[in-house]
């Protein structure tokens, strides 16, 4: 069962060298990612198809852990965006929105992928990454305390890409049992993906053209077949991951019929999906704590942990009760409650 929240009504409507040079310097040596627990790199071996040694080539995760009398059993790993070109996203989307998924008992991990950049990483690899960071959280679920079938992924922008991405391949993969590797043994699937002002089409109409550059920009020829492939609206199927989406009628940079696209491929599929349009807002914003400039969208956290308690993967209410929802600006939905998985 799907169930759509609204606020608001819905309307239709390259790189320079200094630039690769902060992209770089964002992505290895972010202080703010100085504040996690753990640290580790992605690859320990190396990651597949690397073309380096360099920092930009060793994708690591940073692990945000709640104490003990905390934590709640449920995990995410959080993708920040960057266009799939910097990690300019890692403080404000990616440590940020750790340090309030900890404050709600949830264990969090911040997957640092690799970008497109000098090195020509392409929409591949970053799905490589995006998928490896889940089976490693899985691998250390007993370690972490957290319950391997409550795992979801939270994506910004490009990183919202790479969610959405990850709840679709990953549907019903469940690892490989005769790999060397302990980690590739373990499967990638998500119990759930929230989507934030994420990239979702490659058509030319709603593209963000730079995450497309990016993620077309490896060393896989660019072809039709790719871009459909890439097109995350156009690969849904019935398996893929529930997802909570937000975006701002106000982005200028993704349009918002990324999430509406992603949304309505959900519905016809019969995924549970809840789509939250917001007046204020914009692009960039993460967890948007700032309710004064930001009344709607400042609301999204709530009603995200609201929705994952819905589907059973945060601390399930009751089930069976019909769940009002009001905006800020007044608005009201209301929506039969989603059937716990």
């Amino acid at each position: 069962m799907s169930s759509t929240r609204r606020a608001g009504a819905l309307r239709r409507g390259r790189w320079g060298i200094g630039s690769v040079v902060i992209g770089l310097l964002l992505g290895a040596c972010h202080p703010a990612l100085g504040d996690a627990d753990q640290t580790a790199l992605l690859w320990p071996d190396g990651a597949p198809g690397a073309r380096g040694n360099l920092e930009a080539d060793r994708p690591r995760l940073y692990y945000f852990l709640p104490p003990p009398e905390l934590r709640n059993g449920t995990a995410v790993v959080v993708a920040s965006g960057g266009s799939y070109g910097h990690h300019g996203g890692l403080s404000s989307e990616g440590v940020r929105t750790a340090k309030w998924l900890v404050s709600q008992g949830i264990t969090a991990v911040v997957v640092r992928y690799r970008v497109h950049g000098p090195r020509r990483y392409g929409g591949l690899d970053f799905l490589a990454d995006g998928k490896r960071a889940v089976r490693t959280v899985r691998a250390r679920a007993e370690e972490l305390g957290i319950d391997p079938e409550r795992i979801g992924m939270m994506g910004f922008s490009a990183g919202g890409h790479l969610a959405s991405n990850v709840g679709i391949r990953c549907a019903e993969d469940q690892g490989r049992a005769d790999a060397a590797d302990p980690i590739e043994r373990q499967s990638c699937r998500i119990a759930f993906s929230v989507l934030i002002y994420p990239v979702i089409t490659l058509d030319d109409r709603y593209a963000h053209r730079r995450s497309r550059r990016n993620m077309l920009g490896g060393t896989v020829p660019r072809t039709d077949a790719l871009r459909r492939e890439l097109s995350t609206e156009l690969q849904v199927t019935p398996t893929t991951a529930p997802s909570f989406l937000v975006h701002s009628h106000r982005d200028h940079k993704v349009p918002d019929h990324n999430s509406v696209l992603y949304h309505e491929a959900l519905v016809r599929n019969g995924v549970p999906s809840e789509l939250w349009l917001f007046e204020d807002g914009g692009h960039g914003v993460g967890v948007a704590d700032d309710p004064e400039r930001m009344p709607q969208m400042s609301t999204w956290p709530q009603r995200c942990l609201d929705w994952m308690q819905r589907i059973g993967v945060l601390e399930p209410r009751g089930a069976g009760e019909a769940v009002e929802s009001s905006g800020a600006d007044g608005s009201t939905a209301v929506a039969p409650p989603v059937a716990p998985p």
